[in-house]
């Protein structure tokens, strides 16, 4: 089995993907791609990467950048809790650990955000540690290497996967060895028809040999992704946009959105946008025309929001919901980080009303 992990350091030599973060051990940039790569795809990651370490070149920088800074670059990535933990992370190593990256897998665990794959990782591509990175896409290219018969996110799944692993990868080439895997996973063993003729590890692959490739990895079962309906309202005043921060270690946590709520069964979208203003704001409004119709859908559920312009007929807001409400001019809604479907309703609300006052 070694001279397979063997032939993979060789090939990973000549063939390596060219990618920002491994110009050199440095393990901040391996940290940040990492934490960027969770749940997103690489070639979406690479600009995001170029513009956080223009911005925030080292942990130094991060550490002392404004919240709101952090998260307004790290918008359209989703997941934004993965930035509200490099945010803590790096204060955290500046305070505790002289601004360094610790090198044992256990201290990195324990910084926020960064569980047992992220910490293998900084600790095989920055410290040259001989462990192993199982990530989805060496789950989906080792499955299919050994055939393998169970679901490889179980945890006799990845005993097995681990345990070749261990008995394939040369000493002292770890780095290159999952980072191998990652490229074949990338370039090769896609999750459907992957290119098994010109995969480097054919050779060896018990899948391909069998002819099972399109049935691994096992994957158990899932249930039907949930949707959900919501509406949100446009408040103005003074020629200002009403919005609001969402609180920390919610979903969304830190960004500010368009004030609004999750329709109730049996509940019409205007019924439902007046009880959500009147319970997160403590206002009375009147709901006017539809802005428009936005979709998203997350890891877990979609959902649908319907916009409308609206009116206060009684009260002052008050932020019984949110950690602070602003009034913004529409111009300058870009200037406040938010998740998709509110960023989509600020750009097409300054569209129309750009629009309308054309003459």
């Amino acid at each position: 089995m070694r001279d397979a992990g063997e032939h993979l350091i060789k090939w990973y030599t000549k063939n390596q993907r060219q990618l920002p973060w491994r110009v050199d051990k440095n393990p901040y940039p391996i940290w940040v791609a990492e934490i960027m790569l969770q749940q997103t795809r690489v070639e979406t990651v690479i600009p995001y990467f170029n513009r956080w370490m223009a911005e925030f070149p080292n942990i130094e920088t991060l550490a002392k950048a404004p919240r709101d800074e952090v998260l307004k670059l790290w918008e359209g990535l989703g997941y934004y809790r993965r930035a509200h933990a490099m945010h803590e992370t790096a204060n955290l190593l500046i305070h505790e650990y002289e601004g360094e990256f610790p090198h044992e897998i256990d201290k990195l665990i324990r910084l926020p955000g960064i569980g047992p794959y992220t910490a293998s990782a900084i600790a095989s591509f920055a410290f040259g540690q001989d462990v192993l990175t199982i990530d989805g896409n060496i789950k989906r290219v080792m499955s299919r290497w050994i055939d393998l018969e169970l679901d490889p996110g179980s945890s006799e799944g990845e005993e097995i996967l681990r345990a070749w692993a261990t008995e394939t990868m040369p000493l002292d080439h770890s780095a290159e060895y999952n980072q191998a895997l990652m490229d074949i996973g990338a370039s090769f063993c896609s999750v459907s028809n992957p290119a098994c003729e010109a995969c480097p590890l054919n050779k060896w692959c018990l899948a391909f040999k069998r002819g099972t490739q399109e049935l691994r990895p096992i994957r158990s079962p899932k249930g039907p992704t949930p949707s959900h309906t919501a509406a949100a309202a446009i408040l103005f005043r003074n020629d200002c946009v009403l919005i609001g921060r969402r609180p920390e270690g919610k979903l969304l946590g830190g960004l500010w959105e368009f004030p609004g709520g999750k329709q109730e069964p049996d509940e019409s979208i205007e019924a439902c946008l007046v009880r959500e203003i009147e319970e997160e704001l403590g206002i009375t409004i009147e709901v006017g025309l539809k802005l428009g119709t936005f979709h998203h859908a997350y890891t877990h559920f979609k959902i649908t929001v319907h916009a409308f312009f609206s009116t206060a007929i009684a009260g002052d807001p008050i932020p019984h919901d949110h950690t602070e409400l602003a009034w913004v001019p529409p111009t300058e809604l870009d200037q406040y980080p938010m998740g998709k479907v509110d960023r989509s309703i600020a750009t097409e609300l300054v569209r129309t009303l750009n629009k309308t006052d054309q003459p």
